[in-house]
């Protein structure tokens, strides 16, 4: 893997310092740091603290404060979950997996801020659109990665729009959508999907722009829809927009190589590691 620059690095380790104040406040325990939530939403978690990275402290210290974040989120009624840049913090690792928890990979791929990125083809009558908060497609838009990522892969799967139609509805009972659509509005969170001809989400992703840099996430494609270059499309979207809109560092993580293919024929490079709690929830 390539080595990632101390300048990309420190971006990007910022950048995850950052992004979770706009939505939750952060609690300190010792080393670590633990983001709450503010208002309902998908669960954050606890990781390095910025002010006092783990590099080589004591490992009964860090063991001490792994267990009371934990205690913490046991009290919050919210998942044991830990995530962090591995380059950032690289002993905090063997302190998490000596607490009992198993931590899984996610390769990190950066997209050089010169590197030339032009729109990807499209099947026919579809089309990509930025989505406002008020969106008829939004609802839809926010279901289509659970039916994605419920089918992992690049093959072409059973869920479509009958099920799409279904998780939509859920999340405007429980309150998602309408939790969304402030975050949306402020800008905090840009949202752009392949649409096809009768507005049905296709394809969607998502990116948080704070201080020149952005993570994209949340790609998804509907599993009756897959193997149409609708991912690459809505990838090359959101870097596009994103540098359109004052980012410079855009970079993106992910689980499968196959995935990876599709991001590297767009010109993204490998870059860094971050880890996680395995099986804890996307907050995507």
């Amino acid at each position: 893997m390539r080595r990632m620059s101390d300048a990309l690095r420190d971006r990007i380790e910022r950048y995850y310092a950052t992004v979770p104040l706009l939505f939750s406040d952060a609690e300190e325990f010792g080393s670590l740091r633990l983001f709450v939530r503010r208002e309902p939403g998908a669960p954050y978690y606890g990781g390095p603290g910025h002010a006092q990275p783990v590099a080589g402290g004591a490992a009964a210290d860090t063991a001490a404060d792994i267990a009371r974040v934990r205690a913490r989120q046991r009290e919050l009624g919210v998942p044991e979950a830990f995530e962090w840049l591995a380059e950032a913090a690289p002993a905090l690792r063997s302190s998490v997996e000596a607490a009992g928890l198993t931590v899984a990979e996610r390769p990190l791929m950066a997209l050089h801020p010169h590197h030339p990125l032009g729109p990807q083809p499209l099947p026919e009558g579809v089309t990509l659109r930025v989505l406002t908060a008020d969106d008829p497609a939004l609802p839809a838009a926010l279901a289509l990665p659970r039916l994605a990522f419920g089918q992992k892969g690049t093959a072409s799967g059973s869920a479509g729009r009958e099920e799409l139609t279904a998780v939509a509805g859920e999340l405007t009972e429980d309150g998602t959508v309408a939790t969304t659509r402030p975050t949306v509005r402020a800008g905090h969170k840009k949202l752009i999907a392949a649409l096809a001809p009768d507005g049905t989400p296709l394809a969607v992703g998502h990116y948080h722009p704070a201080n020149g840099t952005t993570e994209i996430g949340g790609i998804g494609t509907l599993p009756t829809a897959r193997r149409q270059g609708l991912a690459a499309a809505v990838t090359a979207a959101l870097a596009d927009h994103a540098r359109s809109h004052g980012v410079s560092t855009v970079f993106l993580a992910y689980a499968e190589e196959a995935v990876a293919r599709i991001y590297a024929r767009l010109g993204f490079r490998p870059a860094g590691t971050t880890l996680l709690i395995a099986d804890q929830p996307a907050r995507s």
